[in-house]
This record gives structure tokens, sequence and C-alpha cells, in this order.
């Protein structure tokens, strides 16, 4: 049986950027993101579904040891494509847009792996059903990243629900991320720092809130932050999904509070450059002397 450190499941997106310095064409998806970053620290599986007319030219996106060994492709009658407008230099404030939706993931998709990690890496609601979190949590430990249970797509426009099951699932989930907007959504509460234990208290044994200036983390060891220290936002695009892998891969053998610190280190090193991930160990290294 193949061994991974995470399996991550989710869809590649085809994004249209527009932001203040004009229109860019890319391919994204948390899947993308996630698996650049969880590469530097582990071996990464991936799951996930394209047009197949459209499959060699999105997978070569994955970064993952062996692409014919560790991505677990289907078939999907499109790929999903986004449309993210942004409206500040920091890419905070955007609106997004859902052109086309990939065909949901099923139970059956999910191979017969052994991972230490199954990262559900959706980008929109009804992308991965909530009883794989159910089937998974007797596997390994679940990673979640909200979006995919709280961005819907309502005639093409994406908006955002809270999530109506959140306290049947957090106790499920031992990782938990979520951006400063959705921690608020689920929560009610504008301070990150009591949105996280507020979210950690409800069950999600590591909670993470990611945010332009910092990263927030509360787990049992207590409640850590560290500083975005980007020297540009460039590369802002992926920043939750980057920030994310990084920390729980860097936790299997690390504190929450070292953990935190790589993460946001790994994040802001990226965002100074469009696209995934694309350093090593060594880099991040570098940074942390540099900027923490």
């Amino acid at each position: 049986m193949k061994k991974y450190d995470t399996l991550m499941i989710g869809h590649i997106s085809k994004d249209t950027n527009i932001d203040l310095d004009g229109t860019l064409n890319a391919v994204g998806g948390a899947v993308i993101y996630s698996a650049a970053s969880a590469a530097v620290a582990g071996k990464v599986g991936v799951v996930t579904k394209t047009a197949p007319s459209e499959r060699l030219d999105l997978l070569k996106y994955l970064r993952v040891e062996d692409p014919d060994q560790d991505i677990f492709y289907q078939p999907s009658t499109v790929s999903t494509a986004i449309r993210n407008q942004y409206f500040s230099l920091d890419r905070e404030r955007r609106t997004c847009q859902a052109l086309t939706i990939a065909d949901p993931f099923t139970r059956s998709d999910i191979p017969e792996v052994n991972s230490s990690i199954y990262h559900l890496a959706g980008l929109i609601y009804g992308d991965i059903p909530e009883s794989l979190i159910d089937d998974l949590a007797k596997r390994g430990k679940v990673a979640v990243d909200v979006q995919g249970f709280v961005r819907h797509s309502v005639d093409g426009e994406m908006v955002f629900f809270d999530w109506k099951d959140k306290r049947k699932y957090l106790p499920k989930i031992e990782y938990f991320k979520t951006d400063a907007a959705e921690a608020e959504l689920l929560t009610g509460e504008k301070d990150i720092f009591l949105a996280a234990k507020i979210l950690h208290g409800w069950g999600a044994r590591e909670v993470m809130v990611t945010h332009n200036t910092q990263v927030v983390l509360c787990s049992d060891e207590g409640t850590f932050s560290s500083p975005i220290r980007s020297r540009n936002f460039s590369g802002r695009t992926g920043r939750g999904d980057t920030c994310f892998a990084a920390y729980y891969t860097w936790r299997q053998n690390h504190s929450s509070e070292e953990a935190t610190q790589y993460a946001a280190a790994l994040v802001s090193l990226k965002m100074e450059t469009p696209g995934p991930f694309t350093g090593n160990y060594s880099d991040v290294e570098n940074y942390i002397q540099r900027f923490y």
C-alpha cells in the first residue's frame, strides 16, 4: 500500500485574476498551492478531477514526487474555472465568480493508501461531501480548509454562508483553517485570536486563521501568532492554502509555535512571487534568519 504524509483531495482551478495591474490567466486551486508547500517537508499524493481534454495541461502544475504514481486522477464533465477580481494592492478585497465547476468527489474517488493526513481542499460548497470527514477521520488526521464548506456558487456569483453543521464536524478535524473573514462568519467574532479560540473550543484540535498581517494558531499548546514579512504581495493568490499545508506538515515533528513561524515564513516568501511555492527548506530557513 502506498504511503503518504499527506493525501490532498480537491479541484485544480483555471483562474482569471484581475487586479489593479491588469489581467492574468493562471492555474490555481488549493491543491496546487498546498501540494507545493507540503512537498517541502513530506511526501504528497493528490486526488483531483479535470475535463479529460485538459488533463495534461493542468496536472503538470502539481508538485508531487512522481506524477505517474502520486496523482490519482478522475475525469470530470468540466474543469473548475474561477474569475477573481481584486480591488486593493494587498489583494485582501476581491469578488469571485465560478465560471464552471468540476464534478464533486465521492468516497469511491479516494484511493486505498496509507496517509498520515487527509487534506480536504475544496474550493466551492459541494466539491467535497461532508460525509468524507467521517470516513477519513477513521483513517488518519483530517485537515480542512473551511472555504470548501462556506463558499457557495449562486448563479455563478461566489457568496459565503455559515457552515450549518460546523459543530458536528469540528471535533473530527485535526487541522482547521479559515481566513479572518471566514472566522468571523463562523463565530461572529472579529478578533481573530478570540475566533480561533472559539473554533478550538468547539472541537477542532488545531485552528489556523490567516490574515494579511499575521498567522494565528490555537491548539492545546496555546495560542500563537507569527507576522507576515512579505516585501511585496505579487503572489498573494494561494496564501492560505500555502500557509496551511506548511503548518501541518512541519507540525508533525515540531511544536505548534515552531510550525506557526515556519508556515508564516514560507508563505511570506511565496507571496513575493506569483504562483505556487518552488523553494526548499533551505530557502525558508534563510528567510527566517533574515526576517524573523
